[in-house]
């Protein structure tokens, strides 16, 4: 019984002992069961923690992108804006610019019509003050402006009857233009003006002048004739006849020496 005793507290002990060492084991093991926990919430924390912050920075980065997009859509929309307004500045111009053209070309155009109306004019005034042919009884010849106009002057005043002042720019043409072309013409409308003067006397002294310095002169026959008739005139039958005579002698074939004849005719009777 002793021994029996003696077995219990040994066996007790070592009951106690496997139940501290099962104590150990499970504390142990609860202890690291705590530990992995702790660890785990600590990552997973941490996880959140990165991917929280990696939202924010993508966040702020697409911000940002956003804003630089912002600002670059402003710069183009201003860029746009101003070449806008430099294409319509540059429209306005070429308008302007158009329109400076087309004027500059009526200008030119006017200036050209201008210059060509003065070139003509000038043209003529230059063709008034030169030489010019002249073509009168059948004699062709040259003759200044200033001659041409004095004849052609005094020619219209006789035709208008104005013997005297005719009589008058006829003898200052022959004075002036002695030997000009119209001479042997001026002299016999002289003659002519000094009879439409009655001034008969002078006008024969006048034809007996072209009739011996110009003989073969177109209008001589005629002259030979009018100096008869100034004769006549004056009761010069005598001198009347011979001139006729003379005329017809001269001139056979004349229209002046045909009406010399008739004229002789009444003389006679």
């Amino acid at each position: 019984m002793a021994a029996a005793s003696l077995a219990r507290p040994a066996r007790a002990g070592r009951s106690l002992a496997a139940l501290g060492l099962a104590l150990a084991l499970l504390g142990g093991s609860a202890h690291a069961g705590l530990f992995d926990d702790e660890e785990a919430r600590k990552a997973i924390l941490d996880l959140r923690a990165r991917i929280q912050a990696g939202d924010e920075a993508n966040r702020a980065r697409i911000a940002d992108l956003a804003k630089a997009n912002g600002e670059q859509a402003d710069q183009l929309r201003r860029s746009l804006l101003d070449l806008n307004a430099q294409l319509e500045t540059q429209r306005a111009d070429n308008a302007k610019l158009r329109g400076t053209q087309e004027q500059l070309m009526r200008d030119l155009a006017e200036l050209q019509r201008t210059v060509k109306d003065l070139a003509k004019s000038l043209d003529e005034r230059l063709r008034a003050m030169e030489p010019q042919k002249v073509t009168l009884d059948g004699k062709e010849f040259v003759a200044d402006p200033d001659e041409r106009r004095a004849h052609d002057q005094a020619m219209a005043t006789l035709r208008n009857g104005e013997f005297d002042k005719a009589a008058a720019q006829l003898s200052a043409f022959v004075q002036r233009y002695p030997n000009s072309g119209y001479s042997e013409s001026a002299r016999f409308w002289l003659g002519n003006a000094l009879y439409g003067q009655k001034n008969y006397k002078e006008a024969i002294a006048v034809f007996r002048a072209l009739v011996t310095g110009s003989p073969n002169h177109p209008r001589t026959p005629e002259a030979m004739l009018a100096m008869a008739n100034c004769q006549i005139e004056m009761k010069d039958n005598r001198g009347a006849r011979k001139t006729i005579d003379d005329l017809v002698k001269a001139y056979p074939a004349s229209e002046a020496a045909a009406a010399g004849k008739e004229r002789l005719g009444s003389l006679k009777g």
